[in-house]
């Protein structure tokens, strides 16, 4: 008896130390688009650079980013280059590849300018508590026509520029823009990590009381 429920404990400890931490929604919003106020071209040359922070228990697994973009009537953003770093468009790169967009929620301005949100999906990367810099460049739409950023003077303090930092490559310092990052915080539902990760104690509890009551009914039938 004693060596069967000795197996059954082992078998509990080995299940609680494989379960994974929950994965939970991770969203980081520099404002919303003000779109009548000022934009920066991403395109032709030009690279504008935002700071996002990350403030988690794990990671966030990126997996999403929306800009508030302008375009002239008609045309459509089909890709950019987006980039994810430790400073100012460069240092460590976290991620840097040629993304697609879909668009959604076009207002004109009075510029003549569609003013647009923006949104692509991204297959990660894993980050960790920090401040971090998210940068695009090499915006291309059909016919060529220039594609801008719009400016909001945002960050998540809503003061006069924010508290995100960000900056144009041949400007310097420049007001923040309109953009968000979504995510999971903590490991994503699909991964499979599973070293590191305690367990909430309510859990614990659930399921010690679980393997207990297995046990007993184990003894009844057995002994």
């Amino acid at each position: 008896m004693k060596l069967r429920f000795a197996s059954l404990s082992l078998l509990a400890l080995g299940l609680l130390a494989t379960v994974p931490a929950a994965a939970q929604g991770y969203y980081y919003s520099n404002g919303p688009t003000n779109g009548n106020l000022y934009a920066w071209a991403v395109n032709f040359g030009s690279t504008v650079s935002d700071t996002f922070t990350v403030n988690v228990v794990f990671n966030a697994e990126i997996t999403g980013a929306s800009f508030g973009m302008w375009l002239l009537p008609g045309d459509t953003l089909s890709s950019a280059e987006l980039s994810i770093t430790s400073s100012e468009n460069g240092g460590t790169s976290y991620f840097d590849q040629t993304v697609s967009f879909f668009q959604s929620g076009c207002v004109g301005n009075q510029y003549g300018y569609n003013v647009c949100t923006e949104t692509t999906n991204l297959n990660g990367p894993d980050l960790y508590n920090g401040t971090y810099w998210v940068n695009l460049q090499n915006a291309s739409v059909t016919n060529g026509d220039p594609v801008y950023w719009d400016e909001n003077f945002g960050g998540p303090s809503s003061t006069a520029l924010g508290q995100s930092l960000a900056s144009q490559n041949s400007v310097g310092t420049i007001p923040s823009e309109a953009f968000t990052i979504s995510g999971y915080a903590g490991f994503a539902p699909n991964s499979t990590t599973t070293t590191g990760t305690v367990p909430e104690l309510g859990s614990i509890m659930l399921f010690g009381s679980g393997v207990l009551a297995l046990a007993g009914m184990l003894r009844r039938k057995l002994f």
